[in-house]
């Protein structure tokens, strides 16, 4: 297949692109050039068998009130542009499928996971913004055409949430994050990029899916498991006001519990190779 990935330059799009390629497909992948005025957009996404929309800047940053308007604009508004370009082409894209988060979710606990089949959006920073860039994500195509896939927290040895965690636990300072106790959704970067090759494959596949390991924990039981892999402790407790002080409104991605799970992936007959948390960590490390 003809494919462009635009987003292609992050952790995912990077990573995903040379297993598009190794599956025989024709790949380009785009950061944010593709959006410049002289880029010929139009013409890259002409008559293509699928476009993959991965774009949105880093929300794992202090959110400043310029930084809140880049999130947002960079998945909303660029969206919104994405779909006047798409809706001028004589041949769109045949499908696209496009990232979303599981931010749309309201806090739930590990014990009571959501799935697809919850549709309101969480009353909060993370759900209004998720609400709204999948209301543009639909412009982009047809429903029977389009396949929007919710992330966890995608671990990967070489970038992500999990680098940025790593010099602290190397160092024996892991501990509980504003008491642990909130659900921790995450997806192996190779189950994620699986899941892409896996839509692929199946054109039938349209609406939206959850892409998360069917076994959630709790932030605690996480910290625990990869201090452990590290051969470190796991004693420091980190407090809510400190990732505040840090982070701002972004200390949500820390804080909120949302446990989610993949049902309607499962369902199309996807299987993961990293379901539990001790399996992806392995592989990891």
């Amino acid at each position: 297949m003809r494919i462009v990935i635009l987003g292609g330059t992050g952790l995912v799009g990077s990573y995903l692109k040379p297993r598009l390629e190794q599956g025989g497909h024709a790949v380009k992948a785009y950061g944010h050039e593709a959006f410049d005025p002289e880029f010929d957009l139009a013409s890259e996404l002409n008559g293509l068998d699928c476009l993959i929309q991965l774009s949105g800047a880093n929300i794992g940053q202090r959110w400043t009130a310029t930084h809140q308007k880049r999130i947002w604009s960079s998945r909303v508004d660029l969206n919104q542009r994405l779909a006047d370009v798409l809706q001028s082409l004589d041949e769109p894209p045949k499908r696209v499928i496009a990232a979303s988060a599981i931010g749309f979710y309201p806090e739930s606990d590990c014990d009571h996971p959501m799935d697809e089949s919850h549709t309101d959006a969480g009353q909060n920073a993370f759900g209004d913004l998720v609400q709204a860039w999948e209301k543009a994500t639909q412009q982009l195509a047809a429903p029977e055409r389009l396949v929007t896939f919710r992330f966890g927290v995608v671990l990967a040895a070489h970038g992500g949430a999990l680098k940025k965690m790593l010099p602290a636990f190397k160092l024996g300072l892991g501990g509980p994050i504003a008491g642990g106790q909130q659900c921790f959704s995450w997806v192996h970067i190779d189950d994620l990029a699986q899941g892409f090759l896996f839509a692929l494959d199946h054109p039938e596949m349209h609406g939206t899916f959850n892409l998360t390991s069917p076994q959630p924990v709790s932030q605690a039981e996480f910290g625990r498991q990869l201090a452990r892999q590290l051969h470190r402790p796991f004693w420091l407790p980190v407090f809510r006001w400190q990732l505040w002080l840090l982070l701002g409104d972004g200390a949500q991605v820390l804080t909120v519990s949302q446990a989610v799970v993949p049902t309607q992936l499962t369902k199309a007959g996807f299987r993961f190779q990293y379901p539990t948390l001790d399996k992806a960590l392995e592989n990891l490390f």
